[in-house]
Formats: structure tokens, C-alpha cells, sequence
């Protein structure tokens, strides 16, 4: 295992062409690649794939794993207007053009918060190339909500919520990838989080331009994705077949779906004891032992 999380995985770029705008996905590709895509996984909104390398890279020994840099985040180069996002119908629609460039028999999806939400709707449109889901606090609102947040004009009240509103005033560019790390340590949404967990972040999360260190994920993007929530997880839910398992956050989670839920077949719901909604970086066991059961 100490060999496999030292082999750093190999970048790709998957050509990716939807409604959404044409471009290349990057993607870091884990594990032997003389074997076929076991697992697919996504990160959540404001990070990237090199965030979750420590989770990842032990499973590499025995799987091969794809993580994608999401539209807006990391490497991955397609267009991206925070303006007009209403939805994260685009991130579906990505992952069903990474599902098509997979070869081989159908494959786990998991992610991370809107990285699960996304897995989840991308399964429900190609059942067939998704043998199971594994969602890490995936973004289930209400069944109230998400109606609500379906409503028009529901965006522009929802560009006004805190969250999106403190994202858009977020330093957006450091002096250097250490001032970077010193700001963040132990602070906000990085409490807890190894050292490690960090530098991964902040490694394709800063990318050098003329005026500093700036963040791959702008915060008008990060922002604008708590904001678009015209879209419907609980008819995913409905609609995808196959075995889902859902862990969600002890405290502070944004997943609605209940343990003991009936919501789909096949369904099972779970909480992490002591977890936050970034478990997998602060809970990486657990998060690893779930991808391993799901995907052997």
C-alpha cells in the first residue's frame, strides 16, 4: 500500500463535446492501466481530483480509478459562464461523455458531495455503464426544496444565500503556493485536515499567472454552483436501478435521504460517526473501505 500511495497517478484529457461547450477533461488515472476502469470518482464543488490522492491512491494497487477534474475546477479546460448556470446538469452531462470513453463492462461511480450529486444523475441517464454508486454526502435537498429551487428566477435568490456570498468575496490569488497553505491550515472548511490532504489541494487547486498563485476554481464559479439548483437528485434516485450506498455527515449534512429511506430499491443510507460534510478528508478510512467493497 505505501508503494501504491508514493506512484503518483497519470494525467489523460478526455475530449468532452455537449451543449454545455467543447474542451478536455482532465483526468488522473490510478492504478494499472493495462486493466479495465473500475471506478469513477468526483470531487466536490471548489476542489479537484489531486484533493483526494491520499483517499485514492492505496486502492490503486488492486483498482483502477478515474478522478476527473470537474468543469471549472482543477485542469479540466471547458467553458464555464457563471452567469447563465442554473444547474448542475452540465457535470452530468460530462461525466455521461467520460462514461463513453471507458472501455470495458460497467463501473462504479462515487463522489463527493456535488461530485455524488452528479455521479447520481449521470447513472440515472446510462444505467447500463454503472454497476453501482457510492455517494459521500452527496447535495440531496429536500424533496420541498428541490422544488422550490425548480421554481424560475429561484437563482437569483439564491445568488443572495451566505455561503455563495462569502465564496464571491474569497481570495482568489496568493503570493505562493506556501502563503496559500498558511491561510488555510486548521482553518474554515480545512479544520481537521491533514497536512497532506492539503498540499494535494492546493496542488492543482493554484496555478501560476502574472498577477500571483490564483485559485483553478474562481469563486464566482464556486459560487455560482451553490447557487444552481435546478436540478432533481430524488428522480436520479427513483430512476437509477442498480445498488446505491449513501454515507452522509454526522453533523452538518447535506444529504435530506434518511437512514432507512425507501426512496429507491436497493438503497441503503449510512452516517459516519463524527463526520462533517468533508469526511473523506478527515475520515479517509472509512471513505477508502467503501470504494474498496463497492468496486471488488
Amino acid at each position: 500500500m505505501d508503494a501504491a500511495l508514493m506512484a503518483p497517478p497519470r494525467r489523460l484529457t478526455v475530449p468532452i463535446d455537449n451543449r454545455w461547450g467543447a474542451g478536455e477533461m482532465s483526468v488522473l488515472d490510478f492504478g494499472d492501466p493495462k486493466r479495465p476502469v473500475d471506478l469513477i470518482f468526483s470531487h466536490a464543488n471548489g476542489f479537484n481530483a489531486a484533493t483526494y490522492r491520499s483517499l485514492l491512491s492505496p486502492l490503486s494497487a488492486s483498482l483502477r480509478i478515474w478522478a476527473p477534474d470537474l468543469r471549472g475546477h482543477g485542469l479540466t479546460r471547458l467553458p464555464t459562464d457563471p452567469r447563465v448556470k442554473t444547474s448542475w446538469l452540465d457535470y452530468r452531462d460530462d461525466l455521461l461523455g467520460l462514461l463513453k470513453a471507458v472501455e470495458g463492462p460497467p463501473v462504479v461511480l462515487a463522489g463527493h458531495s456535488m461530485g455524488g450529486t452528479s455521479s447520481l444523475m449521470a447513472a440515472a441517464e446510462q444505467p447500463d455503464r454503472v454497476s453501482s454508486l457510492v455517494l459521500f454526502d452527496p447535495v440531496i435537498w429536500k424533496r420541498s426544496a428541490v422544488f422550490a429551487f425548480n421554481l424560475p428566477f429561484a437563482r437569483l435568490a439564491l445568488d443572495n444565500i451566505p455561503i455563495a456570498k462569502s465564496t464571491r468575496r474569497r481570495r482568489a490569488v496568493f503570493d505562493s503556493p506556501e502563503q496559500a497553505m498558511a491561510a488555510y491550515r486548521g482553518r474554515g472548511a480545512f479544520k481537521g485536515w491533514p497536512d497532506m490532504v492539503l498540499a494535494d489541494y492546493l496542488s492543482d487547486g493554484l496555478t501560476q499567472t502574472p498577477e500571483g498563485w490564483a485559485l483553478t476554481a474562481k469563486p464566482e464559479w464556486e459560487a455560482a454552483n451553490y447557487a444552481a439548483q435546478a436540478h432533481d437528485p430524488w428522480r436520479a434516485l427513483r430512476r437509477y436501478p442498480g445498488p446505491i450506498r449513501i454515507l452522509k455527515a454526522e453533523h452538518g449534512a447535506l444529504t435530506s435521504v434518511p437512514v432507512g429511506s425507501h426512496a429507491a430499491r436497493n438503497l441503503t443510507v449510512e452516517v459516519v460517526p463524527g463526520g462533517g460534510h468533508l469526511f473523506p478528508m478527515t475520515h479517509a478510512d472509512i471513505a477508502r473501505d467503501a470504494l474498496f467493497e463497492a468496486a471488488v
